[in-house]
């Protein structure tokens, strides 16, 4: 399962990297023009860097043992419930 983890992650790593070379090069030049495209680009900034963590992370995961394995799924599913719910954050802290 680790090469699966590692080809996905190499994968992810060149996308990210064209993401965020293109997105660079738009803010000053402004090549892309404003629509369907532009909010792809947006989208995988955004999302994309929390996938990549993630595979990275479970290929890491994968050499630990089955607690490591937990602790970092746990994590994950903590950022993931924050990111996608932010309201979940604030009723959580209310409650503290």
């Amino acid at each position: 399962m680790e090469k699966v983890w590692d080809i996905l992650g190499e994968i992810l790593a060149v996308v990210m990297v064209l993401v965020y070379a293109l997105l660079i090069i738009n803010a000053n030049f402004q090549f892309i023009p404003e629509g369907t495209f532009m909010n792809i680009l947006e989208i995988l900034r955004t999302y994309g860097s929390l996938l990549l963590v993630a595979v990275v992370g479970l290929e890491a995961m994968s050499k630990r043992n089955l607690v490591f394995q937990i602790i970092f799924v746990l994590l994950l599913a903590v950022i993931v419930v924050f990111m996608f719910f932010p309201e979940t954050y604030q009723n959580f802290i209310n409650m503290i």
